[in-house]
């Protein structure tokens, strides 16, 4: 294909990360929904991961918020939004099979939204999620597109590990992942990464206990990557 401009590199490189978002995010909140019910453990905590306000009356409240609520940021339906947006922008890039997913998604949040049994109603969300992945992998020809958007996928999937403190283990391996899609962008993309931050993530992810005490700073790395040197 040629070298890609910025603009459709950062398109690619977003809807990579929205699309991880909505799944991250859906399965931390029916983990979080999980400890509520088994631990009699508040959805407080995971206000704290991402230093948000408690501006909610209870959990339902809370949980409805987080799932279907496209004025909130955080919130699933809001990622899915954007990252349907980015396919319209991308469809030819993407191909039309993998763009039907994202509506397929839309369509499934939208029905579990009036569902009587919100959780069972939720339950097709990931498969189609993952059918969207499947469609990516396989129909994209173009290696310079399909890896700024698995690049978006992996930065977007360690942000989240980094906010949410998983273990050590899980934040190190997506690491290893992402460091690996970074090095096969091909040189002449204008959308590079900046050593500096790279560097400061190796330092930090590399040792447990470094990673232990400077999540906080990989978080400000990690965001800071695609920054121009």
């Amino acid at each position: 294909m040629g070298t890609i401009s910025l603009e459709h590199s950062d398109c690619l490189y977003w809807l990579g990360r929205y699309t991880e978002r909505v799944l991250t995010t859906l399965k931390a909140l029916q983990e979080t929904y999980d400890n509520m019910l088994d631990k009699n453990i508040g959805y407080e905590e995971y206000l704290g991961y991402f230093d948000l306000p408690d501006n909610y009356d209870n959990s339902s409240d809370f949980l409805r918020s987080f799932l279907f609520d496209k004025q909130n940021f955080s919130s699933v339906a809001y990622s899915l939004e954007r990252a349907y947006d980015n396919g319209i922008v991308l469809r030819e890039d993407i191909s039309t099979e993998a763009f039907s997913f994202l509506q397929v998604a839309k369509d499934t949040l939208k029905n579990a939204e009036s569902a009587k049994n919100t959780r069972l109603a939720l339950l097709p969300l990931e498969d189609v999620l993952y059918g969207f992945w499947g469609c990516i992998a396989d129909n994209i020809y173009d290696e310079e597109i399909k890896n700024i958007i698995y690049c978006g996928k992996s930065t977007e999937r360690l942000d989240l590990y980094l906010r949410m403190k998983y273990p050590y283990d899980d934040v190190h391996k997506e690491f290893e992942r992402l460091c690996i899609r970074l090095h096969r962008v091909p040189k002449n993309t204008p959308y590079r990464y900046n050593t500096k931050f790279l560097s400061d993530l190796v330092e930090i992810i590399g040792e447990e206990n470094e990673y232990d005490l400077n999540s906080s700073k990989a978080v400000s790395s990690l965001e800071r990557l695609f920054e121009s040197a």
